[in-house]
C-alpha cells in the first residue's frame, strides 16, 4: 500500500515533475497531505515518471550514454594497464626457483642483461627499455632517468676517476663517499635492532666451515691477497631461495625494510666475510642510485673501509653506509687469533632517488631484461 493523491490526475502528475523550482517546496508539501493509500496511485506515478523521461531530449539522452560507455571503457583500461605489483623480497623465493643457481649463488645466463653485459648498444637498450615503461605508465617524473640515459656515455667518461659507476649514473644525485645514518634511518635502525638475530644465524652458517671444502652456498670471490667469502640472500635482484631458508629470520627482515632494492639488478643482500690478511682490489660499483649498508657482525683490528681514499672501521652492531660507485677497498690486517671480519650487507634506495624514478629504473634494470 502506497500514498496516492485524491484530487491529483495523470496531467497533474506531470505537471508537478516539470514544476518550476521555486514552487516545488509548497507543492510538495500539498501533494504529500493529499496522497492516501492504493496501489493504482503508484502504476499511475511510475508510467507518469517513465513518459517524462520518453520526453527528455534524445540527443542528451545519446550524449549521456556515450559519456557512461567511455567511463566504463576507461575504467577497465585503466584497471587492465595498473603497473605490475613488483614483487617484494619476500615474493622473490618463488620465481627465483627456476633460475639458475649454482651452489647458491645465482648467475646471469641473458647474454643482455645490462648489469653484467658491456656493449655500445647499452644506452639504445635502456632507453627501449624507458620507452616501453612510459608507453605502458607514464613519462611524468622520468625527466632525469631520461636525461641519464640519452648522455650516459657523456657522463661515464667526463666523471673524475674518484666516482665512476659501471653500469648507469643518475644526474643531479647528491655525491658523498659516505652517508649519515640519517639517509636511512628506519631500515639503520631496525637492521642495528637485530643485530643479534643476524649474527647468531651466521655463527650457525660458518661451522660449516670447519672442514675443507667450500661449503653449500658460499661464493669465493677474486682477491689479490687472502679470501674473501660472500653468502647471497639476494643476488642481483634475485632472491637465491636455499640460501634464504637456512637464514630464515634474516630473511624476514629484508621484506621489513622500506629501502630495500629487491626487485632490480643492482640490489643485493649478503654476509660477507674477510679472512685475515684479505685485501679486496679497488673497484667501482655499478651505479649511483643506491646505498650499499654494512651491518658490523664482527669487527677485529686493523680492518678498514676506503671509500674514495676516505678510511672507515666498521663496528659491531652499527650500519656503515656508502656509495660505492665510488673507488673503494676493503682489507683485514688483523692477527689470524681475531678471526674474520664480517658484515651484513645490503643495497638501499639513494634517498634522492624519486618513488616515481624507483618504479621506472625497477622495470628498466629488471632481472634478464
Amino acid at each position: 500500500m502506497v500514498w496516492v493523491p485524491l484530487r491529483t490526475t495523470r496531467t497533474d502528475h506531470r505537471a508537478l515533475l516539470c514544476a518550476p523550482t521555486t514552487r516545488s517546496t509548497t507543492m510538495s508539501l500539498e501533494w504529500l497531505m493529499d496522497w492516501s493509500w492504493s496501489l493504482d496511485g503508484l502504476r499511475d506515478f511510475i508510467a507518469t515518471g517513465i513518459q517524462s523521461f520518453r520526453d527528455c531530449d534524445a540527443t542528451a539522452l545519446a550524449a549521456v550514454a556515450c559519456l557512461l560507455v567511455l567511463f566504463v571503457w576507461y575504467c577497465y583500461h585503466v584497471g587492465r594497464e595498473q603497473p605490475r605489483a613488483y614483487a617484494s623480497v619476500n615474493a622473490l623465493m618463488q620465481s627465483a626457483e627456476v633460475n639458475g643457481v649454482q651452489n647458491g649463488y645465482v648467475y646471469c645466463h641473458s647474454p643482455e642483461c645490462v648489469r653484467c653485459t658491456h656493449h655500445d648498444g647499452l644506452n639504445q637498450k635502456l632507453y627501449h627499455n624507458l620507452q616501453e615503461y612510459a608507453k605502458r605508465y607514464s613519462w611524468s617524473g622520468m625527466g632525469r632517468i631520461h636525461k641519464g640515459i640519452r648522455e650516459q656515455g657523456r657522463y661515464l667518461n667526463s666523471r673524475p676517476s674518484i666516482q665512476k659507476p659501471e653500469v648507469f649514473f643518475l644526474p643531479d644525485l647528491p655525491t658523498m663517499p659516505y652517508f649519515s645514518r640519517d639517509a636511512q634511518k628506519h631500515d639503520v635502525e631496525l637492521l642495528e635492532r637485530n643485530f643479534q638475530t643476524i649474527l647468531c644465524e651466521f655463527e650457525t652458517l660458518y661451522k660449516a666451515f670447519s672442514n675443507c671444502s667450500l661449503p653449500q652456498g658460499w661464493k669465493m670471490n677474486s682477491t689479490p691477497s687472502g679470501e674473501w667469502f660472500t653468502f647471497y640472500l639476494v643476488n642481483q635482484g634475485m632472491c637465491v631461495p636455499r640460501n634464504c631458508r637456512r637464514c630464515p629470520r634474516t630473511y624476514r627482515l629484508l621484506g621489513s625494510l622500506r629501502t630495500c632494492i629487491g626487485n632490480n639488478v643492482f640490489g643485493n643482500a649478503c654476509i660477507s666475510v674477510l679472512s685475515p690478511g684479505t685485501v679486496i682490489a679497488e673497484h667501482y660499483g655499478p651505479t649511483n642510485i643506491r646505498i650499499r649498508c654494512h651491518l658490523g657482525l664482527k669487527t677485529p683490528s686493523n680492518c678498514e673501509l676506503v671509500v674514495g681514499g676516505e678510511p672507515q672501521c666498521w663496528a659491531e652492531g652499527r650500519c656503515l653506509l656508502f656509495d660505492d660507485s665510488f673507488l673503494h677497498t676493503a682489507f683485514h690486517e688483523g692477527p689470524p687469533e681475531e678471526g674474520p671480519r664480517v658484515v651484513f650487507m645490503v643495497d638501499l634506495w639513494h634517498p634522492n632517488v624519486a618513488a616515481a624514478e624507483r618504479q621506472a629504473l625497477d622495470f628498466i634494470f629488471a632481472p634478464g631484461r
